[in-house]
């Protein structure tokens, strides 16, 4: 049996242990399983592909010396990899994942210029295949690349979360994506090198101005979307390099991504063709929210203690600033420690808290908080009315009640926590600032709603001691 063949039933194997990753994925209950499919199934690619490698290199100094640089390449990969793995934090996670697709579309993209200037000998219909297969690989991989990396610069806040709104935003893409299947129409006729040129250029500045015309509210959705981009990047480099696995691979990434950002613009109540589009159709916010509100009353930890203690039912909805915090470990004591009293607790996790999809989950996941005290927005919102304390830990447009009763506010009909039905709520937050989608926030100013100021790790720690 030739190493050909093994690696073709590798791969085989690898694709499936993908699909079970991503089913395992699907729930608490199973995702460390989906994760352990994953590792197994790249495993699997990786040697199969090393196998191919080794063969094709074996009798050719030239190829020996790639197979060296292939070596090399992928050590340095797994080291760097497995540094930031353990170094990075799970606020910077969402940066670290929309920089990772970054690099899918920059792989895209070289391996586009690579079929364009080391093309195949084809003839007739085939070679016009090959020469549409590279024109739309690098269009993907650079908008994939351009668009991660502003992805990156905004949820690390080195770029201000607000959308660009430029004049005429909607027509400059919707002209960009005219451009680019005319020039694929007149590089398959005739594969100019400036054509290829025009088109990076293009694909690269079409990337950085859909990602930059998204609001900070809808973040979450580009990182998701960006994970579909960078899916059909690899199933485009996949074609090029005729790599069976590859296309397998980044169908499963491009879809389950498209999938998975069309479920949370319905949570968010956003257009879905609005959102990958870079905003189209959403023109600059009338306000921002930032008037006068009134006064708002503070509650001190000792204080909110006594209110827990008398309490019969608590929810908690947590958000990014309790990843910031890191205080998902005392937030999971506190829990316990009235759960002891008798007191029902559950958790609120709202589709886009943090900014990551599943943020909250894993946080809470990751500090033991048990799964079935974990509720989504839909199980817990109309319960909240009869809920005697809810404490936001962290969170702010995600209970924001402006997206329910304002309809000139910039998150006008976003499904929402309504945390303000409560009979009181105690918002944990270090200042009154607004959100990471520029908005304030009517509920600090509810009569029903106290401020704890602080750190909520530090907050959260003193309501302990006093329990």
């Amino acid at each position: 049996m030739s190493a050909t063949t093994i690696a073709g039933a590798a791969y085989l194997i690898a694709a499936l242990l993908f699909i079970l990753s991503l089913a395992g994925l699907s729930k608490h209950e199973t995702a460390r399983r989906g994760v352990t499919f994953g590792i197994a199934g790249m495993a699997i690619a990786l040697i199969a592909t090393g196998v191919i490698a080794v063969q094709n290199a074996w009798d050719s100094p030239a190829g020996m010396l790639g197979l060296g640089i292939l070596v090399v390449v992928m050590i340095v990969g797994a080291v760097i990899g497995l540094w930031r793995a353990r170094v990075v934090e799970m606020t910077g996670m969402p940066e670290l994942i929309a920089l990772l697709h970054s690099f899918v579309g920059a792989a895209a993209v070289l391996v586009g210029w690579n079929g364009a200037l080391d093309a195949p000998h084809l003839e007739g219909a085939l070679k016009d295949i090959h020469h549409a297969e590279v024109f739309i690989g690098v269009f993907i991989g650079g908008v994939t690349l351009t668009g991660s990396i502003v992805a990156f610069l905004k949820l690390s806040a080195r770029m201000s979360s607000k959308p660009l709104v430029l004049p005429g935003k909607n027509f400059l893409n919707l002209g960009a994506l005219v451009a680019f299947v005319a020039l694929t129409v007149w590089y398959v006729i005739t594969p100019e090198m400036w054509l290829l040129v025009t088109v990076t250029v293009l694909a690269l500045l079409l990337g950085w101005h859909l990602v930059a015309s998204i609001g900070g509210g809808d973040m979450p959705v580009v990182v998701s979307m960006l994970n579909s981009y960078s899916g059909w990047a690899a199933a485009a480099a996949g074609f090029l390099l005729s790599n069976d696995l590859l296309i397998v691979t980044g169908a499963l990434v491009g879809s389950s991504g498209a999938y998975l950002s069309y479920i949370m613009c319905k949570a968010m109540n956003r257009s879905f063709i609005s959102v990958i589009a870079g905003g189209f159709g959403i023109e600059a916010p009338a306000k921002g929210g930032d008037e006068d509100q009134g006064e708002h009353r503070e509650i001190d930890a000792e204080a909110t203690a006594e209110l827990l203690a008398g309490a019969s039912s608590v929810v908690i909805t947590p958000g990014y600033g309790m990843a910031v915090a890191q205080a998902q470990y005392p937030v999971a004591e506190l829990a316990s420690r009235l759960r002891e009293r008798g007191v029902e607790v559950r958790f609120g996790i709202h589709p886009v808290a943090g900014r990551l999809p599943g943020h909250m989950n894993v946080l809470l996941a990751e500090a033991k908080v048990p799964y079935d005290i974990v509720l989504e927005m839909d199980e817990i919102n109309d319960e909240l009315a009869e809920t005697d304390v809810v404490l936001v830990i962290g969170a702010n447009d995600t209970v924001n009640p402006a997206a329910a009763e304002d309809p000139s506010s910039p998150i006008a009909g976003m499904p929402v926590l309504r945390a303000w039905e409560a009979r009181n709520v105690v918002v944990f937050k270090r200042s009154m600032a607004s959100g990471y989608a520029g908005v304030q926030n009517p509920l600090f100013f509810r009569e029903n709603a106290q401020m704890l100021f602080g750190d909520a790790k530090e907050r959260v720690e003193d309501i302990l001691r006093t329990l």
